[in-house]
């Protein structure tokens, strides 16, 4: 496997792990991990993850088996929309998820009883404010149509901008669309700009005359990824939150040893 053309783009994401481990008590794709006897428990851990840069290595563990030899048997499931892989981790439908701070504080906040026990990456520059020609400053934005999926991480960049510019999200009119969806509008010229994560940065960018006029970059920490986990899974199976820690770290391995 060539893991250098197929995961450089994780590099950035590696430096900065922290373990943050409890102290206390559209339609997904499944791809089932076979584990066979040498699991600790065959009781199968549905875990969700989407397309965010620093979660694909899961998938690593999943082709590499590295799952089962962290003896967790591992159902770990592809979502097309992040939003869809944050509503059924808190409907019960997974015991595991690839989620950022923030909306793992919306979502506890409405209740769910959730746990982070690992931080995949910060997000450094990768979500990103894009906008058309014409627009030289975060002020210039006042009155103009901006697409980004509402209650998401570029929603959040997005508000964090307009305060430091003294605007509010009663200054510009956002058009609330799915992060593909938005950068798609905006490559037709439907909308003034755009919030959105890699890799719909790059096609954002295809909009002749378009720039980037802040990122995640200016806002250090404000944008953390994590391994989120029930606390059923915490309190029942203590050995399988373990086993997807260390699996994460064997990732990190195989990559360092495989570029």
């Amino acid at each position: 496997m060539k893991v250098r053309k197929l995961f450089s783009v994780f590099a950035l994401f590696l430096a900065s792990l922290t373990l943050v481990v409890s102290c206390n008590n559209s339609q997904p794709r499944s791809t089932a991990n076979v584990t066979g006897t040498d699991t600790a428990s065959s009781a199968v851990v549905n875990m969700g993850f989407s397309a965010w840069p620093g979660w694909l290595p899961w998938q690593i563990a999943q082709e590499e088996n590295l799952f089962a030899a962290n003896n967790v048997n591992v159902n770990l499931r592809w979502f097309d929309g992040y939003l869809d892989s944050i509503n059924a981790l808190a409907a019960g439908q997974l015991d595991a998820n690839t989620q950022t701070l923030n909306d793992t504080i919306s979502s506890v906040a409405a209740g769910a009883d959730q746990v982070i026990v690992l931080t995949n990456d910060n997000s450094t520059g990768n979500d990103k404010i894009i906008v058309r020609e014409g627009i030289n400053s975060v002020a210039d934005l006042r009155g103009k149509t901006i697409a980004v999926e509402e209650g998401t991480v570029d929603h959040f960049l997005l508000l964090l901008g307009l305060k430091d510019a003294g605007l509010t999200a009663n200054d510009v009119s956002i058009q609330p669309l799915e992060t593909g969806a938005a950068a798609a509008a905006f490559v037709a010229g439907q909308v003034d700009a755009v919030g959105v994560f890699a890799p719909f940065t790059t096609q954002a960018l295809q909009r002749p005359g378009s720039r980037e006029i802040f990122s995640s970059a200016d806002y250090p920490g404000a944008i953390p990824d994590h391994l989120v986990e029930t606390r059923r899974l915490i309190n029942e199976r203590p050995e399988a939150v373990q086993g997807l820690v260390n699996t994460w770290f064997d990732i990190l391995n195989y990559i360092g040893e495989n570029r």
